[in-house]
C-alpha cells in the first residue's frame, strides 16, 4: 500500500508549525496506524531527520495516551477504536491522510503530534477520586449497588481519558471527560461523601483550565472510542446545579 502522509510538524510549543508532507511504500494493511508511523520514524532516523513526536503507551485500547486526529477525526474513521487499534485496511492505496495533534486552547501542543494534556490531570486532583480508610479491603458484596447503577458505573468508568472529546467538540469543552468521571463515582455507595464538593471543584478546574462550554452537539460522544453518551453530562450538570444551591 503506497501512502501519502501530510503530518503537522511544531519543534517547540512556542514554534510555528506546518504541515509536511511524506510518502510511504509497502505499508501493511495489518499494521496498526501507530506501526505505519514507527515505519516513518525510522525512515526519518536513519535518513538524518528528526521524527514524528507522537503519545503512545499501551498500543492496546486501554491507557488512552495516543490521541491523533487523522483526516479530521479524533482517532480516525473507525467508530469506538482509539488510534492504536485503527488498522491500515481501513484505507486504500494511495490514499492522502491528514495527521494533526488535539485541537483544543486547554491542550496546547507541546511537539508535533504530542499536547499537554495535563488540565485533565488537575480536575481529577479537583474531585476525581474517593476518600476511604486505609486496611484491609471489605468483601466485593459488602456493599449491595442495584445492579442498573453498576453497570452505568461501570460504562462511565470505561473513560481513558485520552481527549478525543474535547478535540471533537467545536467548543473545546472537556464536559464529557468530566462528567464520566462524576457519574461513575456518584452513582455508586462509596462516592457519595464527597458527591457535591467533587463535582464543584472539577468544574471550578475545568473552567480555569480553558475548557469550552458544552453546547450539547454531541460529537465528543460520537468521537469518545469508549462509546459514552451524553447522559453522563445530564448526570453532571444535574449534580452541579444542586450542589451549588446548597452551597449558595
Amino acid at each position: 500500500m503506497k501512502l501519502k502522509l501530510r503530518i503537522w510538524r511544531q519543534s517547540s510549543a512556542d514554534a510555528k508549525g506546518r504541515m509536511v508532507s511524506y510518502e510511504l511504500d509497502d505499508v501493511s494493511e495489518d499494521a496498526s496506524f501507530l506501526e505505519m508511523l514507527d515505519v516513518l520514524n525510522e525512515r526519518l532516523i536513519a535518513e538524518g531527520d528528526d521524527p514524528v513526536a507522537f503519545d503512545h503507551d499501551c498500543r492496546e485500547g486501554i491507557c488512552g495516551a495516543c490521541s491523533l486526529v487523522i483526516d479530521g477525526q479524533p482517532h480516525g474513521p473507525q467508530a469506538a477504536t482509539t488510534t492504536c487499534q485503527l488498522h491500515m485496511r481501513k484505507f486504500k492505496d494511495g490514499d492522502s491522510i491528514d495527521i494533526e495533534p488535539w485541537r483544543a486552547g486547554a491542550f496546547p501542543v507541546i511537539k508535533d503530534l504530542v499536547v499537554d494534556r495535563s488540565a485533565f490531570d488537575r480536575i481529577i486532583q479537583a474531585g476525581g477520586y474517593i476518600s476511604a480508610p486505609t486496611g484491609t479491603a471489605p468483601d466485593a458484596h459488602a456493599v449491595p449497588i442495584p445492579k442498573q447503577d453498576a453497570d452505568a458505573a461501570f460504562s462511565a468508568a470505561a473513560c481513558i481519558g485520552c481527549g478525543a472529546c474535547v478535540a471533537a467538540c467545536p467548543n473545546g469543552s472537556g464536559m464529557l471527560f468530566m462528567g464520566a468521571k462524576v457519574a461513575h463515582l456518584g452513582l455508586t455507595p462509596q462516592g457519595q461523601p464527597e458527591r457535591a464538593t467533587r463535582v464543584l471543584g472539577m468544574v471550578a478546574a475545568h473552567d480555569e483550565a480553558g475548557f469550552g462550554g458544552c453546547t450539547n452537539t454531541g460529537e465528543c460522544a460520537a468521537a469518545c472510542p469508549k462509546e459514552i453518551g451524553l447522559d453522563v453530562i445530564g448526570r453532571l450538570n444535574a449534580d452541579f446545579r444542586k450542589a451549588a444551591i446548597r452551597a449558595a
